[in-house]
């Protein structure tokens, strides 16, 4: 509302009515959800911390679809809610083909939605609320992708608070290097929230491709890494914890594969698609790398005319995703390297079993329930693409298997973009409301790592245990 009192967007104030319809509803419920549970007992445990991640994001993408449909002409809830759900999960796929028209304000909405949901919206509300003690510590550790004891602090309101501040800091700078490379200032802040969550709105239709702009485009890959990265290793980094950051398997794994696929795919398009520039091939390939790893979803080609070999190593790295602890999505590197490990020791077990192989990371024997974990979210994330795909076929029959795939790719895993008719020069408008609604629940569930949403639909859940 403030952005829209500043640059006036509209003569008949809708813009403004728009969102403050939307603050009243919010107002409202929140109201209401207070007042219906003042007598309850104050007591948290992870069963509640589950139902208030999982509730709190569903809830939270409803509301901030209001806007949209608010202001908007032609604008169906379907479609708000798609938008909305993208923003707060930095998945950064969008229903509009064209939004360079939107008022201002709509579009620092979408960019600050992405920038609160890449911290976690139950995290900004731990930093927030002191009194939840020990239940901020479940809370933590059941929404954020990396392990509460890992913050390395006795309070784990103190712990997010660093995390946040870094967050701040590391926003303003990326704000101030775009504003320097040539963005005007309102770019630059919607850019700045949007490439440190990796969440890939822009205010151009043309992404990246859209500045022209060789350095902007090697600011965003930076501000990409850094968001990608665990935020406790860059902590590391900066109190000089040598120890720390050189154990991390994790992060050096990461920036190894942007390494490897970043040379292949230079390769491919330089000998097989016709680039004849390598420092423009170089740049693009790595730009798109790290878009594609880091779930952020900006381009400044159309990776989708790439070589299919191309194609197929982008696919591979949306899978992936970042590191635990950063603002990506995907599986997360280390999930993948337990998962290998674990691999690993079963075929070798298989004809030498009295050898005893544990499984290590960042220089830490994992016991049995941590790799079963992994193992388990590996398995429960193949069943719901497995599931979702050919749901998505039946509700789409025109999709070609490309596309449905790529679709579920690119929305479970927060990723945005996809391949063949989700390419970065198209969108997800035409899709039927049936169609919305299924990849909007995908990009929560995605975002909240399955457990907070998958435990929602269990009916043991919701039965009280003396």
């Amino acid at each position: 509302m403030g952005t829209d009192l500043i640059f006036r967007d509209s003569t008949d104030n809708t813009t403004l009515w728009g969102f403050a319809y939307s603050l009243i509803v919010a107002l409202v419920t929140g109201s209401l959800l207070l007042f219906l549970g003042r007598k309850k007992e104050s007591t948290f445990f992870k069963k509640e911390a589950l139902a208030v991640i999982g509730l709190g994001w569903i809830s939270a993408s409803l509301v901030g679809a209001l806007p949209y449909m608010f202001i908007l002409e032609n604008c169906s809830y379907p479609d708000a809610l798609f938008e909305a759900a993208s923003g707060l999960s930095t998945t950064g796929a969008s229903i509009f083909s064209e939004f360079e028209h939107f008022p201002k304000s709509l579009l620092f909405w979408r960019s600050l939605s992405q920038w609160i949901g890449g911290m976690g919206v139950v995290v900004f509300f731990i930093a927030i609320l002191s009194f939840l003690g020990a239940g901020g510590k479940i809370l933590y550790s059941n929404e954020a992708s990396a392990s509460a004891a890992d913050l390395d602090s006795p309070r784990i309101q103190s712990g997010v608070i660093r995390i946040g501040v870094l967050y701040l800091i590391l926003s303003l700078l990326c704000m101030i290097a775009f504003k320097l490379g040539g963005m005007g200032t309102f770019d630059a802040i919607n850019h700045a929230f949007t490439t440190l969550s990796t969440g890939g709105f822009s205010t151009l239709e043309a992404s990246f491709a859209g500045f022209h702009s060789p350095l902007l485009e090697w600011i965003a890959i930076v501000f990409m890494i850094a968001g990608g990265t665990s935020f406790l290793w860059i902590l590391f980094l900066a109190k000089r914890s040598w120890r720390n950051v050189r154990s991390n398997s994790e992060v050096l794994s990461f920036f190894g594969i942007i390494l490897l696929a970043t040379t292949l795919t230079t390769l491919v398009i330089v000998f097989l698609d016709g680039y004849s520039n390598w420092n423009d091939a170089i740049r693009t390939s790595l730009f798109q790398v790290v878009s594609v790893m880091t779930t952020t979803g900006f381009a400044t080609a159309d990776f989708a005319e790439w070589h299919l070999l191309a194609q197929v190593m982008l696919m591979a790295l949306m899978a992936v995703g970042g590191c635990s602890g950063s603002t990506a999505g995907g599986l997360k590197v280390t999930r993948i390297q337990v998962g290998l490990k674990a691999a690993r020791r079963m075929i070798a077990n298989s004809f030498s079993k009295r050898v005893v192989r544990p499984i290590t990371m960042n220089g830490r024997v994992l016991n049995k329930n941590s790799r079963e974990e992994v193992v388990t979210y590996l398995l429960l994330s193949a069943w719901v693409i497995f599931f979702s795909v050919p749901l998505l076929a039946i509700l789409e029959p025109e999709l070609s298997y490309e596309g449905s795939y790529s679709a579920i790719l690119a929305c479970f895993f927060n990723i945005g973009p996809g391949m063949a008719e989700f390419g970065p020069s198209h969108n997800f408008g035409f899709l039927h409301d049936s169609s919305k609604y299924l990849l909007s629940f995908l990009m929560i569930m995605g975002r909240l790592e399955l457990y907070a949403i998958l435990a929602l639909f269990l009916p043991s859940f919701w039965k009280r245990f003396s």
